[in-house]
């Protein structure tokens, strides 16, 4: 396991550099616990914080030092009807900070995503001043296309199992392209440049964390 903690410390650093050249920030952290520091000591006290939804800052913590930090939490479940969500849309764009995971990454810097709602992607894009993606090394891979292949054999259904829906992957575990009314691939994003220095910073982990 040393030999991998290592391997990763070293990509990190190329890693760091391509992310760097498309306009977004990244950091090495060994651990989850470490991750969580890290991203906690980023976001000032009294900050408005989101996110969508993110088994990965789950996972390490970070949500529930934000829900019980000093911090205005805008919280996206509170909303009961259509009108209520849309209003409270309006602040999570308008967010100091979007907090969420990446579904892979490549090792030339490219963020991949893919979304049902699409409000994580929508956000990822633009919107929230701050944007800060937890990313675990396992999601690492050589091209855009890879990346997407790893999102639909290994993301997708074991979190449209999580989520409960009536999807094909859900039932078998294998993606079939599906056009289900409960599909969660409908926006793909691809993140390969940042315009605005500092809005995106990626969080590497050399644990594994969400799907």
């Amino acid at each position: 396991m040393s030999y991998m903690k290592d391997s990763y410390k070293r990509i990190s650093e190329t890693l760091k550099k391509n992310f760097a050249r498309r306009g977004i920030d990244a950091f090495y952290c060994p651990t989850k616990e470490e991750a969580k520091d890290q991203i906690l000591s980023m976001i000032p006290k009294g900050s408005s914080v989101t996110w969508g939804g993110t088994e990965s800052m789950r996972e390490a913590g970070v949500c529930d030092a934000i829900c019980q930090g000093e911090y205005e939490f805008i919280d996206r479940t509170t909303a009961h009807t259509p009108e209520e969500a849309r209003a409270l849309y309006g602040k999570i764009v308008c967010a100091d900070y979007f907090l969420t995971g990446t579904n892979a990454f490549t090792t030339d810097g490219e963020l991949v995503n893919i979304d049902g709602a699409s409000n994580r992607v929508a956000c990822i894009a633009h919107g929230p001043a701050h944007v800060i993606i937890f990313a675990s090394m396992d999601k690492m891979c050589a091209s855009v296309s890879d990346a997407y292949d790893r999102i639909r054999t290994q993301a997708c259904p074991p979190n449209a199992m999580r989520l409960g829906f009536n999807t094909p992957c859900a039932k078998t575990g294998i993606c079939s392209d599906c056009f289900s009314p409960d599909c969660i691939c409908c926006q793909i994003l691809v993140t390969r440049y940042s315009r605005i220095p500092g809005r995106i910073t990626v969080i590497l982990c050399g644990e594994k964390a969400g799907f």
